[in-house]
């Protein structure tokens, strides 16, 4: 146990109280030294479910095998916006056929993101209509990635309606005019730990007019950890401290905020009675 662990204090669930980690990477390298010591931190904090997020067939695959191996863990499939030199036809039938896995619970991430220049516009938005189709045929919610690309991302969107299985803007970044469009579809919205930052005043205000039961949490991890651990690699069990601003800005308890959530994103993802369980040689940290 390391001593910055020893010293910060966790918000705490009452007996009984779960919350789902609707978004994160378990498959990366920062995991790699130390995962079950991060599984067994979550569930020891009330951590229910994690959703583990893929990105390229290859990630896809390792979240696939990582909801396997650990109960309490789901995954997703797709193909992000920042690696569409690997969507092909091969990898396309490929996630197809990864989703047919009982434990892929969405598809995504996928969407547009402008703010870097890696793909032009005009080739990721027709990219992410062709995976949101495959979405649909599939019956699967849909995961986006929006930056700095909301009125691409909606008309994609709102092309493709009726979104009859939904989904949920990941990340949510904007203001309370781009929660309302992302609500009139259908969606959800998920909160990062930016919640908690204290230039973050728009997404607050945002959040807080957005009605409990289409809000879910995430932490992104290994990105984009809350205050107090900001800048540092951001992991399940640091959810609780999002968690505790959005209960903050709802006016609700922590209990209260994190049975709503949870139903939502159980209801979202489908997720089945299934819990997270510590691994057996892992240990609270």
């Amino acid at each position: 146990m390391s001593k910055n662990s020893k010293e910060l204090v966790y918000p705490v669930l009452p007996a009984g109280g779960r919350l789902v980690d609707t978004h994160c990477h378990l498959d990366m390298n920062a995991y790699q030294n130390d995962l079950e010591q991060v599984l067994a931190s979550a569930a020891s904090r009330g951590i229910g479910r994690i959703i583990t997020v893929g990105i390229d067939p290859a990630s896809s695959r390792r979240a696939v095998a990582l909801a396997e191996k650990y109960p309490g863990v789901s995954a997703t499939v797709g193909i992000h916006p920042h690696n569409l030199s690997d969507l092909t036809e091969a990898s396309l039938a490929d996630l197809r056929e990864l989703a047919a896995h009982p434990k892929v619970v969405a598809f995504g991430e996928i969407g547009m993101d402008l703010h870097y220049d890696y793909f032009p516009a005009d080739l990721q938005r027709s990219c992410f209509a062709r995976q949101v189709a495959l979405a649909q045929e599939l019956t699967l919610p849909l995961v986006i990635h929006d930056r700095d690309a909301h009125d691409q991302v909606l008309a994609v969107l709102r092309e493709a309606g009726p979104l009859a299985n939904g989904g949920v803007m990941h990340c949510f970044s904007g203001d309370a005019a781009l929660a309302e469009a992302v609500l009139e579809l259908g969606f959800y919205i998920s909160v990062p730990g930016v919640v908690t930052f204290a230039k973050s005043a728009q997404l607050r205000e945002a959040i807080s007019r957005t009605p409990l039961d289409r809000l879910v949490l995430e932490t992104d991890g290994p990105y984009l950890a809350p205050e107090p651990r900001r800048g540092r690699r951001n992991e399940p069990a640091l959810m609780l401290f999002t968690a505790a601003r959005v209960a903050e800005l709802k006016g609700v308890s922590l209990a209260e905020l994190a049975a709503a959530t949870s139903a939502n994103a159980e209801r979202l993802f489908r997720l089945s009675a299934e819990t997270l369980v510590a691994p057996e040689n892992g240990g609270c940290r």
